[in-house]
């Protein structure tokens, strides 16, 4: 199999993808723009070729690069990223050059929320009304339907960026007279926390692994607030939670692919759809379903990958959480203080790449436990605030 790995060294714990297809027998073709001598040593050994291009953004460069290493390879069989933000750029290059996987028309359902409601109804799932900004008089039209608070986020974008919320129509009509030229939805506020469902699928479709996070608080309000997050995987999955997942990974027919789908989880209990992603969770979620399960979700990616098997049973027997912190909050606590108390539960830390910052912090802590009330003590801990005198 000759498998082409976009931007191979970032995020930096995913050359453990190329690390695992090397192993099991693939040639391993990357493309990026970081020079081959700044790539880390592992990725270096795993990588059978390494195409450099100045700019990922220039298509044709990219062009270029695939056409060399078909021509010293054969035909390439796959080609991924794992991130969202090369998704257009991989379906472009798979349809171009007749790879396997999501193409170019499969894109709008993934990449426009105002089309994922439908993926969602298709599924029989509930999810948040919402809908497109056209014009001035619509958007008020729909929230006089809904009523406030309302939420207006790009209708194609990554995370919580640029998105925003209105408690009034005056807030609306601030935001209508400055609305940027993209396209934005508007939907109405949940209140509820934030749930996952996340997996790999394999040839056929069929989920070989599912995970569920929870998160401390929203997204959105992370990142417009400036504050601090933590998140965990479940140990026991919701039976709600697991039957609408299945119900959306059939509906899109996903096949040898990561997905993480997003859910409000009501105070009366209710199950709300909000969004797909056909990627891993971002940040370090794939290392923290390894810690959950102790098993290696890299290597058992390449094993679908090549050889459609996933080998390995779970059973969840730890919850898994990473707690980040920002640097200019006044945590109570030093780091040689949290590694001095939980030396023993901390499994991993490490500085956060700045792209990712404003979401998870500036850096974050992996720490494990078969107890949820002993994870968020470690959370509580890790960023606990000085209060002011």
């Amino acid at each position: 199999m000759n498998f082409v790995f976009l931007s191979p060294h970032f995020p930096p714990n995913y050359y453990q993808f190329c690390v695992h297809l090397r192993a099991l027998g693939a040639n391993v073709l990357g493309i990026a723009d970081e020079p081959y001598d700044n790539l880390q040593p592992e990725l270096k050994e795993a990588l059978n070729e390494y195409y450099y291009v100045p700019n990922m953004h220039n298509y044709d460069d990219l062009v270029r690069a695939m056409g060399h290493l078909t021509y010293h390879w054969g035909k390439i069989d796959g080609l991924d990223s794992h991130s969202e933000y090369w998704l257009e750029t991989e379906a472009k290059l798979r349809t171009d050059f007749n790879i396997d996987g999501l193409q170019v028309d499969d894109l709008p359902a993934i990449k426009r929320k105002s089309m994922m409601k439908g993926m969602y109804r298709k599924a029989g799932v509930e999810t948040v009304p919402g809908v497109v900004v056209k014009s001035a008089a619509a958007a008020k039209r729909f929230a006089r339907e809904v009523g406030y608070p309302l939420i207006a986020k790009p209708d194609i974008g990554v995370g919580a960026a640029k998105t925003y919320k209105f408690e009034n129509e005056e807030q609306l009509d601030l935001f209508l007279s400055t609305l940027p030229p993209v396209d934005y939805f508007l939907e109405k506020f949940i209140d509820g926390r934030m749930q996952t469902f996340d997996g790999l699928t394999d040839h056929n479709g069929e989920i070989v692994f599912f995970s569920s996070l929870e998160y401390s608080q929203g997204l959105m309000e992370t990142v417009n607030d400036n504050t601090d997050i933590y998140y965990y995987t479940l140990r026991k999955i919701p039976a709600d939670l697991e039957q609408a997942g299945r119900r959306i990974v059939h509906a899109y027919d996903i096949r040898k692919r990561f997905f993480h789908f997003e859910f409000f989880r009501t105070a009366d209990d209710q199950l709300i759809g909000l969004e797909v992603n056909m990627r891993p969770p971002g940040g370090l979620t794939t290392d923290m379903f390894n810690y959950a399960n102790d098993f290696d979700i890299y290597f058992e990616w390449a094993n679908i990958i090549l050889h459609n098997r996933f080998s390995t049973s779970y059973s969840r027997p730890y919850h898994s959480a990473y707690i980040g912190r920002k640097f200019h909050l006044p945590y109570a606590h030093t780091h040689d203080e949290i590694m001095s108390r939980y030396e023993n539960m901390v499994l991993h830390h490490e500085s956060i790449a700045g792209i990712f910052s404003s979401a998870l912090g500036n850096y974050g802590y992996l720490v494990r436990s078969s107890n949820m009330e002993e994870i968020k003590a470690i959370a509580d801990y890790i960023q606990e605030k000085v209060v002011p005198a």
